[in-house]
């Protein structure tokens, strides 16, 4: 038996844990708009109910009931901070929420080591689960407000390129690019850093974003602002210890299986594709606008539609799902590659302000 100090402990801090989840499952589903996310922080609140809902059922029968709950006495009611009244936005809110959860079950986990390990043990599994909650949530958030508002994203492989690569990078940006991507696969290391520095340099004139295809290595060597990662590559997690902070991370799939692994991982954006037949990288299976309409409703990360996609087609691709374009030949391989740009730039724009955008704006570093 424990005396009632210990059972008011827990009772507060259940109701601690299970405020703080009901502010980030709000967040996650007005704010985010991210429906699987939202059931994640639903089903964890959820089984932390049904864990209180156990634990008091167990302690009435050994005499103990809610009544030992005291608001009234309790001391410290009325000891607050200044910093608990100071939120500037939904983000901090959120924050706040996770840290609120951790600390709430980590002294529900402690203290119920004298009602019952394995109580104690459930608690320790949630507070893993909670954890875990809150870097989705900061993660995606984090994502959204650096590559939220990317529009034209433009692949860069020299074969493709009508002129040379260095001249054409600089007319699609001219056109409205607002990201490339080196895509290389034949070139030496050192030459690939060395186009990837003087892309860097470029791109930061342009105030746009540069990412290397399939190198962390190369990508944090040169400051890069990201890097791209194919299904065999590296993993997200394992990446993001190579990389700065700042390094956006993106991730290509091909079916809803790789989508729904992809925003567990947490990347800053998504490629799904191909969307039609590409000549750049031939695929045996091809995705389709469709794939981009379920992606969307597993994750609220940004998405990047890819492959086989032209002025042509762009409007059917733009209005499947929110998502940036990203294209190669329709770009590069054209005569006047800043007019393409151009005119794919003014579609998407065109798209993006007939709805409503996305809600967090990015923040260019």
């Amino acid at each position: 038996m424990c005396d009632s100090s210990v059972l008011r402990i827990i009772d507060a801090n259940f109701n601690r844990a299970r405020e703080a989840l009901r502010v980030m499952e709000e967040y996650a589903r007005f704010v985010l708009d991210d429906a699987a996310l939202t059931a994640a922080v639903k089903e964890a609140r959820h089984t932390l109910a049904r864990e209180y809902e156990i634990s008091w059922a167990r302690d009435k029968s050994q005499g103990y009931e809610l009544a030992c709950r005291d608001i009234a006495g309790d001391v410290g009611r009325e000891i607050t901070a200044e910093s608990e009244y100071q939120r500037a936005d939904a983000t901090q809110v959120v924050v706040a929420a996770g840290k609120r959860l951790s600390e709430a079950l980590r002294t529900i986990e402690e203290y119920g080591k004298i009602i019952d390990p394995a109580f104690a043990t459930v608690i320790e599994r949630i507070r893993y689960q909670g954890y875990e909650l809150e870097r989705r949530l900061a993660l995606t958030t984090q994502a959204r407000q650096r590559f939220g508002d990317v529009r034209l994203y433009v692949l860069l492989t020299e074969e493709f390129c009508r002129g040379g690569w260095f001249e054409t990078a600089e007319a699609a940006l001219r056109g409205g690019a607002d990201c490339l991507q080196l895509r290389e696969k034949n070139l030496s290391d050192r030459e690939l850093f060395d186009r990837a520095k003087r892309l860097v340099n470029l791109c930061r004139e342009h105030g746009a974003m540069l990412i290397i295809n399939d190198r962390p290595d190369v990508a944090a060597a040169s400051g890069a602002h990201g890097v791209h990662l194919g299904q065999g590559d590296l993993p997200v997690s394992v990446v993001r210890r190579i990389v700065p902070t700042t390094c956006v991370i993106g991730v290509s799939t091909h079916t809803i299986e790789q989508v729904r692994s992809a925003a567990e991982q947490v990347p800053d954006y998504i490629a799904v594709g191909p969307i039609f037949d590409s000549p750049t990288k031939p695929q045996d299976h091809i995705a389709g606008p469709a794939k981009l309409v379920e992606a969307r409703k597993l994750t609220s990360l940004p998405l990047v539609a890819i492959g086989g996609i032209t002025e042509a087609n762009a409007a059917t691709v733009l209005t499947a799902a929110p998502c940036c374009l990203c294209v190669c030949q329709a770009v590069i391989a054209q005569v006047d590659v800043a007019a393409a740009a151009r005119r794919l730039r003014d579609l998407v724009n065109y798209t993006a302000e007939s709805s409503q955008g996305p809600p967090i704006q990015a923040k260019r570093t």
